[in-house]
């Protein structure tokens, strides 16, 4: 059987009951003013990221939606794991192999330079000092929220309002509930280590898929018309569910095109900039099907699914133009 180094990180994160818990992040410190802080400063900081990640993905669809592109600058690492008896990402994409602007080989090189003594998994998103080097922030959680708060200064005019303050009691709720039973749920199936865990994980994942699906039968968004950081964040899950998840992970009940208002939710955001232009289809089927999959003996990367389903026809666009109008 091919050698496969990059999942042994998940022994390490595995109880005595066979279930997936996932590691917390080290560098949590929280972007603002004041003692304790990290400035908000334009040009300062460089997101590192893997397209395949759907933690990173989501940073990077924010970033796009809030303009902050030229405000923090975008390091892109190979979809393919280094060889390395580590869980690490390399920057082979790069020329010379190297990040360009902060001039290293792998991430954990940005890691260790924050913390010598890091023994975590070196993950991504990762916002990087750049004067310094070093990691300041791998909070997947709370990464994008900061982005929609403390960067405000710096978005661009007409960006959207992703965190209203309206909204964000219900957003921290609804957010919490993606996160486990559906960001994360698709982990703890994919990297359960006995039949229960999996099993439990399993029926968690599309019990609550079942209730999206219902709670977007008569609206666009999860909060109705408006666009909002929840969007965001069950779109990265979604967007990879039929091409790795279902495959790779076993969670093969049903294919999220056998969800139709799910489907075409999905859908409507892919064609949206910032989303689907953030999506990379090959990478991720890349990552998933090798780095994650053992038994793939021959590293074959499967062609499908097709990618031109996610392309909207006219009749689409009019079924979600009328969910709106509530017709």
């Amino acid at each position: 059987m091919r050698e496969n180094t990059s999942t042994e990180w998940v022994n390490k994160e595995v109880d005595s009951e066979g279930n997936f818990n996932r590691q917390k992040n080290q560098f949590e410190t929280p972007f603002g003013e004041g003692e304790g802080k990290l400035p908000v400063e334009p040009g300062r900081y460089r997101l590192l990221w893997a397209p395949v990640c759907p933690w990173a993905h989501r940073s990077v669809i924010v970033r796009r939606l809030l303009g902050l592109e030229d405000v923090i600058s975008l390091g892109t690492a190979d979809p393919k794991r280094p060889d390395v008896p580590r869980s690490d990402w390399a920057f082979t994409l790069d020329e010379g192999d190297v990040d360009p602007v902060l001039g290293i080989h792998y991430i954990s090189e940005a890691y260790l330079a924050a913390d010598p003594d890091y023994t975590g998994r070196f993950t991504v998103p990762a916002l990087v000092d750049i004067p310094s080097g070093k990691v300041v922030n791998n909070d997947y959680f709370n990464l994008t929220l900061y982005f929609e708060t403390a960067w405000k200064p710096y978005h661009k005019e007409g960006a959207p309002d992703l965190y209203p303050e309206d909204l964000r009691e219900e957003i921290d709720k609804l957010n919490d509930i993606i996160f486990r039973e559906v960001n994360n749920g698709v982990y703890k199936a994919g990297f359960a280590r006995k039949q229960k865990a999996y099993d439990r994980a399993y029926n968690m994942v599309f019990n609550r898929l079942d209730w999206l699906e219902e709670r977007l039968a008569n609206q666009r968004y999860l909060f109705g018309d408006r666009l909002t950081e929840s969007d965001v964040r069950l779109y990265v899950t979604l967007v990879r569910f039929d091409c790795a998840y279902y495959p790779v992970f076993r969670l093969n009940k049903k294919l999220l095109r056998d969800y139709p208002n799910l489907w075409a939710y999905a859908r409507d955001l892919y064609q949206t900039p910032g989303f689907g232009d953030t999506t990379n289809f090959a990478a991720i089927k890349k990552h998933y099907h090798i780095d994650c999959c053992p038994s793939n003996e021959f590293a074959i990367v499967p062609n499908g699914p097709d990618e031109s389903l996610w392309l909207h026809h006219t009749e689409e666009k009019n079924y979600l133009e009328n969910k709106e109008s509530g017709e």
